[in-house]
């Protein structure tokens, strides 16, 4: 299936592995007036639980990867029109590299999907960081899960052409504040 290439300069990926850090740089980010997209799959988590679903990273992981990337495609479409930048806390490509990390087919539209609408081409890579890895009601990968999951993650936005740009171990402002002068000096990026 062909679909016609996009390409949003203003969007920005964060991407890494689960606890890495990704949400609290975006939340701070929010609150500087930055727009910003949170990680669908953390709602989804919570929805299914609500209601006794099973589409799931520890149940139906085949519903759960299909509800993450129709919801990474929509909020891409929802903020196609933002001249400004615009944070999403994961997008396409991570739905793409979970079904990796878990073997499980990738339907070739997604791949389509996935080459045709192309966030900026630079991607903020948050590395696997163990000293604040934590687990909680919605995230229960071991902390060699989440490890394996930031190594498939970042394979899978280089086969996508994308150009990773490793975030350092900093305290969360810091890590904002690096973020923000990356996009105004394009030496760094």
């Amino acid at each position: 299936m062909q679909f016609p290439t996009r390409r949003n300069d203003h969007a920005y990926i964060f991407t890494g592995g689960p606890g890495s850090g990704k949400s609290t740089v975006l939340n701070l980010l929010a609150s500087q007036g930055y727009w910003t997209v949170p990680e669908v799959a953390r709602d989804i988590i919570r929805r299914q639980v609500a209601t006794s679903g099973d589409a799931l990273p520890w149940g139906d992981t085949v519903r759960y990867a299909r509800l993450m990337f129709l919801r990474s495609l929509a909020d891409y479409e929802e903020y196609a029109h933002v001249s400004a930048p615009c944070f999403f806390d994961r997008g396409m490509i991570d739905t793409l590299g979970y079904c990796r990390l878990l073997r499980q087919p990738v339907p070739e539209e997604w791949n389509a999907l996935a080459r045709a609408c192309r966030y900026h081409p630079r991607v903020f890579l948050f590395p696997f960081w163990e000293e604040i890895y934590v687990n909680d009601k919605e995230r229960k990968q071991d902390p060699g899960e989440a490890r394996r999951t930031a190594a498939v993650l970042a394979e899978t936005y280089e086969e996508f052409d994308y150009r990773l740009l490793p975030v350092p171990f900093l305290p969360p402002r810091e890590r904002a504040e690096w973020v923000l002068a990356r996009l105004t000096s394009p030496d760094s990026f």
